[in-house]
């Protein structure tokens, strides 16, 4: 009877504790604010890239956290130029430098990006049933946006991985299908 009684109270712990984890896990990154939108002054928001501009009256979410970082993360793929005059806007965040579009380069949203902790690191990403590694440059902001120093663009949202045209090229993604797709990435 005494086995059966802490075997019972055994199963019931572990129930508990499997509900508790489960629920920590399903938690998400929920937004931590929003911006009002305004219309960027003229020819100020380079939409080279499929990039949005500011739309007067529009309101954006901001995040400071992104999903967890587990062994394939999910995330969406999106396009960037890190060259001068392109859309990425000012250099670099990590190095101050820019970067060609031929070289496999990246900004990760905020959260990810942890207060440049991932800076000048490699991540592999996954995609279109290929792989590519690339180095982390800049911060795709999600904090911030429609504004002078974000290009007037919006904030980036929480599960973005902002990428060079190389890294498109690598994952051999036909250059009409360019825009956002669905990855998975890690740490390399």
């Amino acid at each position: 009877m005494k086995n059966q009684i802490s075997s019972a109270i055994v199963f019931l712990l572990f129930l508990v504790f499997t509900n508790y984890w489960l629920s920590i896990e399903a938690q998400t990154c929920k937004p931590s604010g929003k911006i009002k939108g305004k219309n960027p002054p003229p020819n100020q928001c380079n939409q080279e890239n499929y990039s949005d501009c500011c739309q007067d009256g529009k309101t954006y979410p901001t995040y400071k956290c992104s999903p967890k970082v587990i062994g394939h993360t999910k995330a969406t793929l999106t396009l960037n130029s890190f060259e001068k005059g392109g859309d990425g806007g000012a250099p670099s965040e990590c190095d101050k430098k820019y970067h060609s579009d031929n070289t496999p380069v990246v900004a990760l949203s905020t959260g990810w990006f942890n207060n440049m902790k991932r800076c000048l690191q490699n991540i592999t990403i996954s995609g279109n049933g290929r792989s590519v590694n690339a180095m982390v440059v800049d911060e795709c902001d999600s904090t911030m946006g429609c504004d002078a120093d974000h290009d007037y663009q919006p904030p980036c949202l929480n599960n973005i991985v902002d990428a060079s045209k190389a890294v498109w090229k690598a994952l051999q993604v036909p250059e009409n299908d360019w825009g956002e797709l669905d990855i998975y990435w890690r740490d390399a």
